[in-house]
């Protein structure tokens, strides 16, 4: 299907809003059907990834025009872009479906507009969620708060445990 200069311009403006915006995750995806590519879709979507798939051409450009550095060996192959606000969560959701359909290829990604390699999306996939490392946290932070109610509790309870021990004696 040709582009229009329109259409070029158009693809050119919502590539600059993702890159600029969001994390990214590039896969190579040569070997998935169209059946694997559709559910790789609908799961990213519910999720609130948007992948896309355009000419490497119209990326290179928009990388250039926003001075983001990606290797030119992950652009000479059909690759297909997963943009997400949380890079944690992008990484985690393409990790998890590479991990099932062996064809499908993590090369690298754009985190804070810098690239990584594909060792780093990896690791990123691999951390905790956000929900996660907050609950840590409220535990790390209601520990000595705990503690010290137990603490004194206990002077409670030994004063509780004396006087009971005082009153059998006199009965």
């Amino acid at each position: 299907m040709k582009l229009t200069r329109e259409k070029k311009q158009q693809l050119l403006g919502e590539l600059k809003e993702q890159f600029g915006s969001h994390s990214s995750v590039v896969s190579n995806y040569s070997g998935i059907s169209a059946k694997e590519l559709t559910e790789l879709r609908k799961k990213m979507a519910a999720q609130g990834i948007r992948l896309v798939v355009t000419k490497n051409t119209l990326v290179k450009k928009v990388l250039a025009d926003l001075k983001i550095e990606l290797d030119e060996a992950i652009l000479d192959q059909p690759v297909i872009f997963a943009f997400g606000a949380d890079e944690v969560e992008v990484s985690r959701e393409i990790y998890a479906f590479a991990k099932e359909h062996e064809n499908l290829e993590i090369l690298g990604g754009i985190v804070d507009k810098e690239t990584v390699d594909s060792a780093k999306i990896n690791s990123l996939a691999l951390l905790p969620s956000r929900d996660e490392l907050q609950a840590k946290l409220v535990g790390i932070l209601a520990g000595p708060t705990y503690g010290l109610v137990n603490v004194l509790h206990a002077n409670i309870r030994g004063l509780v445990s004396v006087l009971r021990q005082y009153h059998k004696q006199k009965i």
